[in-house]
């Protein structure tokens, strides 16, 4: 039971994300929509001095223009997300970073949480990245579902949707991991690639993310 409550499903918003908030809006854990980002970060840093430091160095592994992560403390005193940029040093606020880099930032702050929850489901957790990013975000999620490297603690089960057929094919190698929903009406289910019968000959064939596209797995919307 105790597991269960701490599931979480995430649908972020770079809106919300970019806001600034109150240091006490729910500083544990990300919210549904991340926009309680700046506090969480705000409150690891003073509980954990590095963290910022740490963040900053995951996120330019993957966006090497930035130097570091910082919270920004507003004249109303609410903390909002920014970060430097290499060389200039110029201190970009969360109004001014893309769609993309929030939610990259967002995925980086869940792999560092020291005590995340046992079920994550993020949706659509390609959106706004470039398409040669995706391997990083792939990582980042493995990051969380093995977690030796990340401090002993526990795994985490990673659910995550895409209608990306680039971050499919990242998969190949784990069909086990797929999982195709199909549409019907109202009405959804849902097949594990690896119970395919064919799906041997499937990878033999080609890219994952073209089958899909061109139907071969399933999943795509009914002709009209």
């Amino acid at each position: 039971r105790e597991r269960v409550l701490t599931w979480r499903a995430f649908s972020f918003d770079h809106g919300a994300m970019a806001r600034a908030v109150g240091r006490e809006v729910s500083p544990a854990h990300l919210t549904a929509d991340g926009g309680n980002l700046a506090a969480v970060l705000a409150r690891r840093e003073a509980e954990r001095p590095g963290e910022l430091k740490a963040l900053g160095e995951a996120l330019a592994r993957v966006l090497p223009e930035y130097a570091g992560v910082e919270v920004i403390e507003t004249a109303t005193k609410e903390v909002q997300v920014g970060l430097r940029l290499v060389g200039e040093g110029t201190l970009l606020a969360a109004t001014q970073l893309s769609q993309g880099t929030l939610y990259l930032l967002a995925l980086l702050t869940l792999a560092q949480d020291p005590a995340p929850p046992a079920v994550i489901a993020i949706e659509e957790v390609d959106r706004g990245i470039h398409p040669r990013l995706l391997r990083e975000v792939r990582d980042v999620l493995y990051r969380l579902s093995y977690p030796e490297s990340e401090g002993g603690r526990g795994a985490v089960q990673v659910i995550a949707t895409t209608h990306s057929p680039y971050l499919l094919d990242l998969w190949r190698d784990h069909p086990e991991e797929v999982v195709i929903a199909h549409k019907e009406g109202a009405r959804a289910s849902f097949s594990r690639l690896a119970d395919r019968p064919d799906v041997a000959e499937l990878l033999a064939e080609g890219a994952l993310g073209d089958m899909w596209f061109a139907g071969v797995l399933g999943g795509v919307p009914e002709e009209p």
